[in-house]
């Protein structure tokens, strides 16, 4: 897995250095002050991620296209991280977040040179120039514009629905993670492959589940993860006051909870009480039920890819990236 991962992930880095020199050229025309979206937006970009969505693009891509090489979908696939570029701005501005991937939220650096309302309002113009950067990688093709259109609507329905902290977390992971993280960029691929309409059937039944337990092994992540792994503090998902499926689950455990909110919401909730927060979610069982979820949402794509019309080549790629998914925080 290593070795495509690896290849992708090296073509994705190129492909960005190169848009993001032609884009500096282009908006400093426009205004020399434009440095400062340009240099936000890019400084976030590059400072790296897993780039795991060109990989699932590109699976996706090789399973219905067997011969096709990563040059045919590189804009596709660096679009994918300038979108997400674009999302992480505004959700680390609507969360709080003052950081990412190991270092500032773009509004938390902007805050660096300006005063904060004014280094806020500049973040969300930096998420919204990312917006229309990645759609001129992702091209004018009309299947290609259909897929990013309905991936964009979900992540931002899902967003809200997060915001509202609504009991259907099922129903938000679907929308806000499964949507651009999984199902867009499998659809991305078998779109840029010219799959059938069986293919595309096939591998948006492997996707749906994969992409919810993605989120729900991103909320393990959140409360348990190491931080030198997640690039976030620990607990910070709990201090952040986000109502995840280990939330959730504590919350139908019938548990005392009173651990868990004298951390839930507090940005600066010390090490002993977060530490007993966590406890409690062990405790209660809510940690052992996510995880549980997470394995039958695994079994259920496997068993879709399984039967799934695809090359063998690809399916191969894709039931690596799934097996990548089954690792917990420990």
């Amino acid at each position: 897995m290593e070795g495509w991962t690896s290849e992708v992930s090296a073509g994705v880095e190129r492909r960005l250095s190169a848009f993001f020199d032609e884009e500096r050229a282009r908006v400093t025309q426009l205004a020399p002050q434009a440095e400062v979206l340009h240099g936000a937006i890019a400084a976030l970009t590059m400072r790296g991620g897993k780039r795991l969505r060109p990989a699932v693009l590109y699976a996706a891509y090789r399973a219905v296209r067997p011969d096709g090489g990563f040059g045919e979908v590189a804009d596709a696939c660096a679009g994918l991280e300038v979108l997400q570029t674009y999302l992480l701005i505004h959700d680390d501005w609507m969360d709080g977040d003052e950081t990412r991937r190991g270092g500032p939220s773009v509004h938390a650096a902007l805050r660096d040179r300006f005063d904060p309302a004014l280094a806020d309002r500049l973040a969300i113009l930096a998420g919204n120039l990312a917006c229309a950067w990645s759609w001129r990688l992702f091209g004018a093709g009309e299947a290609v514009r259909d897929v990013v259109l309905r991936m964009h609507e979900e992540v931002l329905v899902g967003q809200q629905l997060d915001l509202m902290a609504v009991e259907d977390v099922s129903r938000m992971h679907r929308l806000k993670t499964g949507s651009y993280t999984l199902r867009g960029p499998i659809a991305l691929g078998a779109v840029l492959g010219g799959a059938s309409a069986a293919q595309r059937e096939a591998l948006d039944a492997f996707a749906a589940p994969l992409g919810e337990a993605f989120q729900l092994r991103d909320d393990l992540l959140g409360t348990f993860g190491d931080p030198r792994d997640t690039g976030k503090s620990a607990g910070n998902d709990l201090c952040a006051g986000k109502r995840t499926a280990l939330v959730l689950a504590a919350e139908r455990s019938g548990a005392d909870l009173r651990e868990l909110r004298a951390v839930f919401g507090v940005l600066d909730a010390p090490a002993p009480a977060i530490a007993a927060a966590r406890a409690l979610l062990e405790r209660s069982g809510a940690r052992r039920a996510v995880e549980t979820r997470l394995d039958a949402l695994l079994a259920e794509a496997d068993a879709a890819l399984a039967r799934a019309p695809l090359a063998e080549s690809g399916r191969a790629m894709l039931a690596e990236l799934a097996a990548r998914l089954a690792h917990r925080a420990h």
